[in-house]
């Protein structure tokens, strides 16, 4: 009888970078999750809605272009610190065991080399931004490094990854108007709680492997109560998101896409299921919607 365990396996083979980069490119392009873009949008389209509430209306086309490849550029720098902190825990893990670093397709010293890189283009794009900005940006970079050891001491790595994910939230404020009021601070501040619920969920699918290595993630401090914490981040997001609409006198289609974006989380925390590891990395991926609801509420509640 065939196996009805899923392939929780986070590399497909056949995809578009074994297809078309060359082999020596493979496994730099999966060490920074080029292949796996969810992260990226993830950390992306609150952005986007920052900027574009930030601005009133669309942003400029270079300080869109500049943010999405800071997006892309600081999501592939974290994947490459994560990979090269976890690389004798990887191993173990069912989800991660195939990864370039874990699995002997790079070396470490190639894997730090490429960080290097990393790093010295995202600090390209700082002559593109304000003072401001700048400063904001530096500071972002020491969590991004602290991120991966959190999860050896503390059961809230996620809330360290929210604060770090969502970052680019504050900076397209400070790069736009040269301050962070209260409504984009309570806009971050959601993204974090919206982070942490779903990463949870996330975490799930880990759960006993990082049980079994000594790790910590909120899905093993929530356990068996862990649909109760996600309605109290969910709620609390929903919550706010809608607060700062008012603050900035956004238009009533804004609070018609924090309704629809509260139905996806009721979604999200009906179908939740502790026992199915395959739905929680499916649920996962699903808060795409929830990134690309909030952009477009902030489109309809500025430019309506």
């Amino acid at each position: 009888m065939a196996s009805t365990h899923p392939d929780l396996n986070d590399i497909r083979h056949n995809d578009w970078v074994e297809q078309y980069l060359p082999a020596s490119w493979r496994p730099y392009a999966r060490l920074c999750r080029l292949d796996r873009p969810v992260g990226t949008w993830l950390t992306l389209l609150p952005c986007i809605a920052a900027l574009i509430q930030a601005q009133y209306g669309l942003p400029t086309l270079l300080r869109l272009v500049v943010f999405c490849l800071g997006a892309l550029l600081m999501r592939s720098v974290g994947c490459t610190v994560n990979d090269i902190c976890d690389r004798n825990f990887d191993k173990h893990v069912e989800r991660t065991r195939f990864r370039p670093l874990t699995s002997g397709q790079i070396t470490l010293k190639q894997a730090i080399l490429f960080l290097v890189a990393q790093l010295a283009m995202a600090a390209l794009l700082l002559f593109f931004i304000n003072s401001y900005s700048r400063w904001l940006a530096v500071a972002l970079v020491p969590l991004v490094f602290i991120y991966p050891l959190c999860k050896r001491f503390t059961y809230w790595p996620q809330l360290v990854l929210g604060i770090a994910f969502n970052w680019g939230m504050l900076m397209a404020w400070s790069d736009t108007t040269n301050s962070v009021p209260l409504a984009a601070v309570l806009m971050w501040m959601g993204a974090v709680t919206w982070q942490i619920g779903y990463d949870t969920i996330y975490a799930y699918t880990d759960m006993k492997d990082d049980e079994q290595l000594g790790l910590r993630s909120t899905a093993l401090r929530f356990r068996d109560q862990g649909l109760a914490w996600l309605i109290g981040f969910y709620a609390a997001t929903v919550v706010l998101w809608t607060v700062p609409g008012f603050l900035l006198g956004f238009g009533w289609l804004y609070y018609v896409f924090m309704l629809a974006i509260a139905l996806h989380f009721y979604w999200q925390l009906a179908t939740f299921d502790i026992q199915n590891p395959g739905r929680s990395f499916a649920l996962f991926r699903a808060n795409i919607w929830t990134g690309c609801l909030l952009v477009a509420g902030s489109l309809g509640g500025t430019l309506l």
